[in-house]
Parts: structure tokens; C-alpha cells; sequence
């Protein structure tokens, strides 16, 4: 058979042969299906095979296919020349066998995709198991497409769905925030049951309020007080700038929502995405802390908690990137930058700064503290430059957040009684260049 390969299924190469020598090897070895033979080189190939090949006409010269073929019980010699029909029958059936193969193996993995769509669309359409005590209110879908006009108009988008404004009733003062989750990720799901569960069982101020939810089919929606102020993102790095006072209010209501969670709700709650985005100010401008969609809540007694990396880049400790356990700790980081970027109001990383040292906000802080020239970071902001003493309490307590070492910053507890000047503030110890950076 000249001009015929099977590339895939060599397991021996005798170079130096002639076609006697290649013949009565395939037939002295059990394993042996057929052997190519050409240039003075022997190839075994053994069974199953497929994938064969019509060799191009200059590449084949010279090159014959010899197949084994049992007859009446026994071995014969491969040939050449053989009986043309036997050769006709063996290669047929081996390529029909191998399409066959491919042909069952095809409809077993469409047949396990689509019961795994089957099982994921059940588990999507069956309720989320919420807890009734919270007392939170439940709405259809048609009550919440009712009341956003269609999802007409968007306040904001997130990784895991969008946030539309609603009115309930006929009042504008009635107005909300409908989040409305991804319906097809199994992400969506978790965030679903992660928020109600985390922000049902809390009340306190600086929290924005869950006011209820749509669980309904595939339907994931979050109803939530509406924030008439947006975002702290827009508000500190819009065009022009926040107060020193009211910045201090926004870090000390931030501080106390987040002492609430770590310290005196019935389950610890972790937030693990702590950024101007997802801090909302309503219409007095006081601060509320939102989107609880990767928070973790924790046992009763426990502490750390293990989990895949969650959060923003530029505002994650550095333990998430050793793979150790987390605590309380990585929200007491991301307030530490959270809190550089409210003293000199503006990001912690601006790659676009004229000077090459202020690139990284937090590195730049604390060579101002150790030099003592802290009136450098406010020098712009008249206000703040004439309450130097705070600015600088509040410097030293951002330092302390952002210490490498989760177990040299403070609880948020603590870090509010440093913002409010309840305690003294220590000096803080020298902070990791590099680990600010990231």
C-alpha cells in the first residue's frame, strides 16, 4: 500500500532495515498492526487506528504500507501485493471503527453539556433559601420593572449586574436602588445569597439599608434605600473638592460602619471590597458603606477564614497575595488607602504625576511624616492646612493601617477612637514600599 500513513501510532523506528527484515518483525511481534518501510527505515504501528493519511506523491516514493491481516486462524506474511480485497476490508474497518469511536464519543459530551445546562438552569430557577426573620420585604419582578419604568434609568454597573433607579408608589421620595443580579453565573447566585444574608441581619447608620428583594425564577433583584449623593468615587475625584470637614465626617462615618461589622453584628461580617465605589452618600452627605456581594460571614468565635483573592487592585492587603488566611485585617488595609486618598484627595496611584515621588500616594505620605513635612500633602487645601494637627493624627493612622503585617494594625474600633481623637495615636513603624505599591 504505498502511499498511505498512520503518524500518530509508531512505537518502534528501526532505521538501517531492509523490507525482508521490517516484515518478519511485525510478524514476530504481537503488538504489531502493520509497518511502514521506506528509505531503509522500519516503523511499527500498533492498533487502534485512525487518522490516516494519503502521503503527497514525492514524499511516498518508495514507501510501502505492510498490515498484518490474520487468515484462517493464522499468520501470514504481510505483503505488498497481497489479496487487494483484504487490505480493502482491514482499512475500512479500521477506519470505520474509528469513526464510530468518534461519532459515540461526540454524543456523550453533548449529552453531559446538556444536563449540565439542565442542572445549572434548575439550581437558577429554584428560590434561594432566605432567612424570614430579617423582616425585609419581598417584591415580584413585575413590581420592580413597574417601578424602575422598564430598568430605564441606570444609576451604576458592576461585575455582577447593574443598578437601576426605582420609585415605589407615586412619591419621588419613595425612590430606590434596584440591583439587578446576572441571571446566568453561578457568581451571581452566591452574591444573591452572600448580600441578603449579610446586609438582612444588620442596622446601623453607616450601612446603606437592604430594603428588600425579587427572588423569583431566574429573577435575582436587591432593593436598596436610594443614595442621592452617588458615589465617594465621583464625589472626592470630580472636578472640584470636597471639604476637609466633610471628609473627615466620610472617613469617621466609613470607620464606624466597618467597626460595626467587624465587632458588634451577630456574625462577624468581613466586607473584602472596602473603595470609593462602594461607599454611597445619601442627601446629607453622610457615608454608607454598600455592595456586600463578596463579603464573608464568620462563625461565632472565628476569627480568619480562607478564600480565593476578592476585592480591587490598589486596595487589597498584601496576605491575599500569600495565600494565607484573611481576618478582619483586609478591610482595616483598604480603609488605610481609602483614608490617603480622603486626606489629599485625590488616588492613591497616579502614574500621570509630575513628580516621580508621588506617583504612589501612600509612599509619598510617609516620607512627608518622616521628614515632618505633612503641610506637603494639603498644601493646596487651605482648610486642612489650617488643622495641621489633625491631618496629621490622620496621616499616622492611615500608616498604621497599611502596616504589611496584619498583626501590627489596629482594629477598626481602635482606628476610630484615633480618628476622633479619643486616643493617642503611636508612632507608626516603617511600612513596606513595596507592598503599598501593589
Amino acid at each position: 500500500m504505498p502511499d498511505t500513513n498512520w503518524p500518530m501510532y509508531d512505537y518502534q523506528r528501526t532505521p538501517g532495515t531492509t523490507e525482508d527484515w521490517c516484515r518478519e518483525a511485525c510478524l514476530a511481534d504481537c503488538f504489531c498492526a502493520l509497518v511502514i518501510f521506506g528509505g531503509g527505515v522500519c516503523w511499527k504501528k500498533k492498533i487502534p487506528l485512525s487518522n490516516g493519511m494519503m502521503l503527497p506523491r514525492g514524499d511516498s516514493e518508495g514507501t510501502k504500507a505492510l498490515i498484518k491481516v490474520r487468515i484462517n486462524n493464522s499468520t501470514s506474511k504481510p505483503t505488498g501485493n497481497g489479496n487487494q480485497n483484504s487490505t480493502l476490508i482491514i482499512i475500512g474497518s479500521v477506519l470505520l471503527s474509528g469513526s464510530v469511536f468518534v461519532n459515540l464519543l461526540l454524543l456523550l459530551i453533548t449529552y453531559l453539556i446538556y444536563r449540565s445546562f439542565r442542572s445549572r438552569d434548575s439550581i437558577l430557577s429554584r428560590p434561594v433559601q432566605i432567612n424570614q426573620a430579617t423582616g425585609m420585604r419581598t417584591f415580584t419582578y413585575r413590581e420592580l420593572q413597574e417601578a424602575t419604568d422598564g430598568f430605564k434609568e441606570e444609576l451604576g454597573r458592576g461585575a455582577f449586574g447593574t443598578v437601576y433607579k426605582g420609585v415605589l408608589g407615586s412619591e419621588e421620595t419613595n425612590s430606590v436602588a434596584v440591583k439587578v443580579l446576572a441571571t446566568r453565573t453561578g457568581e451571581s447566585q452566591k452574591e444573591f445569597e452572600r448580600e441578603v444574608s449579610a446586609i438582612g441581619q444588620t442596622n446601623h447608620k453607616n450601612l446603606v439599608q437592604l430594603l428588600g428583594y425579587c427572588n423569583e425564577g431566574q429573577h435575582r433583584l436587591l432593593v436598596y434605600e436610594f443614595m442621592s449623593n452617588g458615589t465617594l468615587a465621583n464625589f472626592l475625584f470630580g472636578a472640584s473638592r470636597p471639604s476637609w470637614y466633610r471628609r473627615i465626617e466620610i472617613a469617621c462615618d466609613v470607620a464606624r460602619g466597618l467597626s460595626y461589622l467587624h465587632d458588634d453584628c451577630t456574625r462577624r461580617i468581613i466586607h473584602c471590597d472596602i473603595k470609593p465605589q462602594n461607599i454611597l452618600l445619601d442627601g446629607s452627605l453622610t457615608a454608607k458603606i454598600s455592595d456586600f456581594g463578596l463579603a464573608k460571614l464568620l462563625m461565632a468565635n472565628q476569627t480568619r477564614t480562607t478564600t480565593g483573592v476578592k476585592g480591587t487592585r490598589g486596595y487589597l492587603a498584601p496576605e491575599w497575595f500569600r495565600n494565607l488566611p484573611i481576618s478582619s485585617k483586609i478591610d482595616v488595609y483598604s480603609f488605610g488607602i481609602l483614608l490617603v486618598e480622603l486626606i489629599c484627595c485625590r488616588k492613591n496611584y497616579e502614574p500621570g504625576a509630575e513628580i516621580e515621588a508621588q506617583i504612589v500616594l501612600a509612599d509619598w505620605m510617609y516620607d512627608c511624616y518622616q521628614e515632618g513635612s505633612v503641610h506637603l500633602l494639603v498644601e493646596s487645601d487651605e482648610e486642612a492646612s489650617s488643622d495641621i494637627k489633625r491631618v496629621k493624627r490622620f496621616v499616622m493612622t492611615a500608616l498604621w493601617c497599611i502596616q504589611e503585617d496584619p498583626a501590627l494594625r489596629p482594629s477598626m474600633k481602635n482606628i476610630t477612637q484615633m480618628l476622633e481623637g479619643v486616643v493617642e495615636v503611636p508612632v507608626p513603624q516603617v511600612p513596606s514600599s513595596s507592598i503599598i505599591s501593589i
